[in-house]
């Protein structure tokens, strides 16, 4: 039996949600019995079946709500359609987090009858993505047409219940004014990272998770010239830039045989036999990192990438234990790093605030032959921004505007 968990109803409907629930789940087992396809006549048709007593209203609107529930995202359609929600968390039927940029917040008005609809919405979601989840593979990671990315696991790997993730992608990219009107940076941090692009150094954006690194990177690449070539390599095509001249290559899973996969290190290899003005690598987390090292490193100005790390003084550590464990030695990682002269742009996500870049850093290589990311420019949470060790060496890449500093 459905349980009596919250699910948004039209205010055209005067049923309980119990009422609701228990007439969705009806509806829904006379279409599978009679193996109808979920269109909405023949949805309509059913919803009239089981309840003749339903006015045309009412049953539009219930057909709309099935109609979600069986080929859509369920309750989670209003969430899905918000635009400035980033990340959608089920934690259960009746506990749903979302991220609008502000942090997570609990959704009280939405939720599911049950753990069963749970299972069912990402199960359905999985299978869109051409995936499957069930008891032999009580766990997926994929990404769904819509752009969005899925995560949903299964008991027994999360034994008190089905629990559903998903990152949405932004319905647009947003420019440099619009990133400093939300505080994300100063004036003045916009017009240095604007110098950076133009300069065609290259550059990785890190921080931790949802610190805002692919909205940033989207919004810099949008600034590079129209005549140049962007080519994108990514394992969920998230990135977004306004430029006319965009190519994407997307890695891919291995089938239920365990063949068919495309990793993102061969795809970057790919890309550089693509003449691209600037290779980008969405996010680099793996093998790909030998890859993209010998491209920063053989006339690909400009080329970016983002990269988790904690602080901007953790990337060189980072790259180094990614380096190495695809089998390049501690030295060959150090001196590919250091010879391709890469920025560091570093994002911060405080507990109260919005994410925000904290600091842009330069690699330089030490006495003992191992780089550290020097601070150039740090920005203060209160707008400024404060000219740090490596200032000189930065201004020696890029034009540096002037600005508000100390």
């Amino acid at each position: 039996m459905p349980g009596t968990g919250p699910v948004r109803m039209s205010s055209q409907l005067s049923l309980s949600g119990t009422a609701v629930a228990r007439l969705l789940e009806a509806v829904r087992t006379r279409l599978m019995r009679e193996s109808v396809e979920p269109t909405p006549a023949a949805v309509a048709a059913a919803v009239r079946a089981e309840d003749t007593t339903l006015g045309d209203a009412e049953v539009l609107a219930l057909s709309r709500l099935l109609r979600a529930d069986l080929t859509g995202a369920g309750p989670l359609e209003p969430l899905l359609a918000a635009p400035d929600i980033t990340d959608i968390l089920v934690n259960g039927p009746h506990e749903i987090w979302v991220d609008d940029g502000t942090g997570l917040r609990r959704v009280n008005d939405i939720g599911f009858p049950d753990d069963d609809a749970v299972r069912r919405l990402a199960q359905r979601l999985a299978a869109q993505a051409g995936r499957r989840l069930d008891a032999a593979e009580p766990w997926v990671d994929a990404q769904l047409p819509s752009g969005a990315r899925l995560h949903a696991v299964l008991p027994p790997v999360s034994p008190e219940g089905p629990r559903l993730s998903l990152r949405l992608p932004r319905h647009r990219v947003f420019s440099l004014p619009e990133l400093v009107s939300l505080g994300t940076l100063p004036p003045a941090g916009a017009a240095l990272l604007h110098s950076l692009v133009a300069s065609r150094c290259a550059f990785l954006i890190s921080g931790g998770t949802g610190t805002g690194k692919t909205t940033l990177l989207s919004t810099l690449l949008s600034l590079a010239a129209p005549t140049e070539r962007l080519v994108l390599v990514e394992d969920a095509a998230e990135l977004r830039p306004d430029h006319p001249h965009v190519v994407r290559l997307q890695s891919r899973p291995p089938n239920i045989e365990g063949r068919g996969g495309v990793e993102l290190h061969e795809l970057v290899r790919q890309a550089l036999r693509m003449r691209p003005d600037r290779l980008i690598v969405g996010e680099v987390r793996g093998p790909e990192v030998v890859s993209l090292l010998h491209a920063l490193n053989t006339g690909q100005e400009g080329s970016a990438g983002t990269l988790h790390a904690n602080t901007a003084a953790d990337v060189p550590a980072r790259i180094e234990a990614l380096g190495c464990a695809a089998g390049l030695s501690r030295e060959a990682v150090h001196s590919q790093l250091a010879a391709t002269r890469a920025l560091v742009v570093h994002l911060v996500r405080p507990p109260s605030g919005p994410r925000r870049v904290a600091q842009v850093c330069v690699l330089r290589r030490g006495c003992d032959g191992l780089v550290a990311a020097v601070p150039a420019v740090t920005f203060t949470a209160h707008g400024d921004l404060v000219h740090d060790t490596a200032f000189p060496e930065l201004c020696d890449r890029i034009a540096v505007p002037p600005g508000r500093g100390q």
